[in-house]
């Protein structure tokens, strides 16, 4: 049997990741991956780069990734409020102020999908990672897209299970003959309705592969605060507080 973790979406929420890491460590899973999105949203994007480097964790660039790595200007989503898009634009502008050149240039050098294969017994899993979709790092897939989005996915990677982010929203979802999509949600700005830090923990052995949604407290009064006490407006404290309705 061989266990691995998939995390995504950290935001600079370092205590969120921090709880996640440490709920690893209690399960004794060794080999982890990241989605990408390391930054943006909490003040801490910089310790979170580190965190990932110096535990050599491999990791996707993600969307934010890429916009603060290569100074990509930001563009208003239709989907946002007003309000929204203003905080979002102040957000991000501090990310582009404080993460560090260093940090910046670990960044650029993300790659842009992962394929892992797995041998257990005689069987080989193929596990498809990307941080949204196989085209773009920017393509929103909800559980309530079309079945054929993700069939195609899993028969273009030629995977039996293909594993995202980018929404903050985690679901499950399995295709008989076909194979699993996965997303594993967001450690450190979830926007499901508990808030928790969400991860994926997969179990593969010699007959099948078991995907499991992982969700855990953390401290995220420490993190609402330091946002409060940042560059970073207060709307991003008062959505991980839940005083905001999500916006998909």
């Amino acid at each position: 049997m061989i266990q691995i973790a998939i995390f995504s979406d950290v935001h600079g929420n370092l205590p969120a990741l921090n709880a996640v890491l440490k709920d690893m460590e209690k399960r004794r899973i060794t080999q982890k991956f990241c989605l990408g999105d390391l930054v943006d949203f909490a003040p801490w994007g910089n310790e979170v780069i580190e965190k990932i480097r110096n535990l050599n964790i491999p990791c996707l660039m993600g969307n934010h990734d890429e916009r603060i790595a290569f100074d990509i200007p930001v563009v208003p989503l239709s989907k946002h409020s007003h309000e929204e898009t203003e905080a979002r634009f102040i957000a991000i502008d501090h990310s582009k102020k404080y993460i560090t050149e260093q940090n910046k240039t670990f960044l650029s050098e993300l790659p842009f999908h992962l394929k892992l294969n797995y041998k257990v017994g005689k069987r080989q899993w193929n596990i498809q990672l990307v941080h949204s979709g196989l085209s773009s790092n920017d393509i929103y897939l909800y559980e309530s897209e079309s079945d054929k989005a993700f069939i195609d996915m899993l028969e273009e990677s030629q995977s039996d299970m293909v594993v995202m982010g980018h929404t903050h929203l985690s679901f499950k979802k399995y295709f008989e003959t076909k194979g699993w999509a996965v997303n594993c949600g967001s450690v450190g700005r979830s926007k499901e309705e508990n808030r928790l830090a969400s991860y994926l923990i997969l179990t593969m052995d010699e007959d099948h592969m078991l995907p499991e949604i992982i969700q855990i407290p953390y401290a995220i009064e420490e993190t609402t605060l330091a946002i409060e006490e940042s560059g970073i407006p207060d709307y991003y404290a008062s959505f991980l507080k839940n005083e905001k309705a999500s916006v998909l």
